[in-house]
């Protein structure tokens, strides 16, 4: 019971002590607030709303948005009740991914907040131009940069074979460990940046995993 009442209620206590110079800040200076859409170990589908500012980033809430239909609709309707619940005169810009349903809900919001920005995140914005560099699709919309940087591509193919020939193998993943103290790297799903980050790793392993084919030893 005390875990649940009276300790949890210090705990709160003592969050809202140490937000309370960050708060300040954002109402002096402004605040970004910042959605994030991603899926947790059950699969359920999660949206979370954070503000930051030249204090620090807070924490607002999540929202299950299982059973929703999340286009632009759905989406402007919940960055409009968190912008409201911040403060509107406080919200300088609202940033979200680049996805065509939030990118169509950031229109609106401007529209209904003359002085608040959409902003698309960056490293998003990144990422989609690394996924055209580095698995580019030959479609007739992308044809120049499938022309350009279709052996890049390939070149990802042949490293990802070579790293999961050496990983998926406890003897050869041993023999691998003999000549080389550093680990490979993988690839993040939701990160082509990564693959720049893998090649990278393999280039400064080259003496290394030529010693593994050829020493012999």
């Amino acid at each position: 019971n005390a875990l649940r009442t009276t300790l949890l209620q210090q705990e709160k206590a003592q969050v809202e002590r140490l937000l309370k110079p960050v708060k300040s800040t954002c109402n002096a200076k402004g605040v970004s607030i910042v959605s994030d859409g991603w899926a947790d170990g059950q699969r359920r589908p999660l949206i979370n709303f954070m503000a930051t500012s030249e204090g620090g980033p807070i924490f607002l809430k999540a929202i299950n948005a299982s059973d929703e239909i999340k286009n632009k609709h759905y989406m402007v309707n919940k960055m409009i009740k968190v912008i409201k619940e911040v403060g509107e005169q406080n919200v300088v810009q609202y940033i979200t991914d680049n996805a065509p349903v939030c990118k169509g809900a950031g229109m609106i919001v401007e529209i209904s907040f003359p002085k608040i920005f959409w902003t698309p995140c960056v490293v998003h914005t990144l990422n989609l131009a690394l996924k055209n560099i580095c698995a580019a699709k030959n479609t007739e919309r992308n044809e120049i940069a499938y022309a350009e940087c279709n052996w890049i591509t390939q070149v990802v193919g042949d490293v990802s074979f070579v790293r999961n020939f050496i990983m998926n193998h406890s003897m050869r993943l041993a023999i691998f460990n003999h000549f080389s103290p550093l680990k490979l790297h993988a690839i993040a799903e939701t990160r082509f940046a990564s693959i720049l980050v893998m090649l990278k790793r393999f280039k400064l392993l080259k003496g290394a995993l030529q010693s593994m084919v050829i020493s012999e030893e």
